[in-house]
């Protein structure tokens, strides 16, 4: 099963179409934006700030799916000894915190109009300020230490502990 999670046959499936895949990512997304945020009706209380949430929640839910498959691939790393699974979650990291911080900004934009303010300290705004903070440090970590072995497990252990501890309390 880890055979197939060689860097040889992940570079051999990924080389093979990036020219259409990023052709059609831009016209996929190109057409959903211009169907949220131009097409779409405005809601009967927000107004056109509703129009915000097609992008806010996707980018809330990504950065927590990415932060979720971060921790699950660095544990199934340090359970099975497998370097690729680390190497995977550390390309994972930079993307997901690109999407928390536009979750955060999003929802900063929605807030203004609808709260009458661009920041609440409400339990999931505040989470996802936390969030970034656990990316940030994430990606600090692959940046201080030279010692992989290291690395795997602060990236293992002390994050997903941190985080798990924050949401149980």
């Amino acid at each position: 099963m880890f055979k197939l999670f060689e860097p040889n046959k992940i570079f051999k499936i990924t080389s093979r179409a990036p020219k259409y895949v990023l052709f059609l990512f831009i016209v996929v997304l190109s057409v959903g934006l211009v169907e949220a945020l131009v097409i779409s009706p405005e809601d009967y209380k927000q107004s056109d700030a509703v129009r915000i949430m097609y992008v806010h929640v996707p980018a809330a839910w990504i950065s927590l799916g990415i932060f979720s498959s971060i921790t699950l691939l660095s544990i199934f790393g340090f359970v099975f000894r497998n370097k690729n699974f680390f190497l995977i979650s550390k390309s994972l990291a930079p993307s997901g915190f690109v999407f928390n911080i536009i979750a955060l900004v999003t929802g900063s934009i929605w807030g203004k109009p609808t709260w009458g303010t661009w920041w609440a300290w409400d339990a999931r705004i505040t989470s996802m300020l936390i969030l970034a903070l656990f990316y940030a440090m994430y990606l600090i970590v692959w940046r201080i230490y030279d010692k992989e072995e290291k690395v795997y497990k602060i990236s293992t252990f002390i994050l997903p502990i941190l985080s798990l501890k924050i949401i149980v309390s």
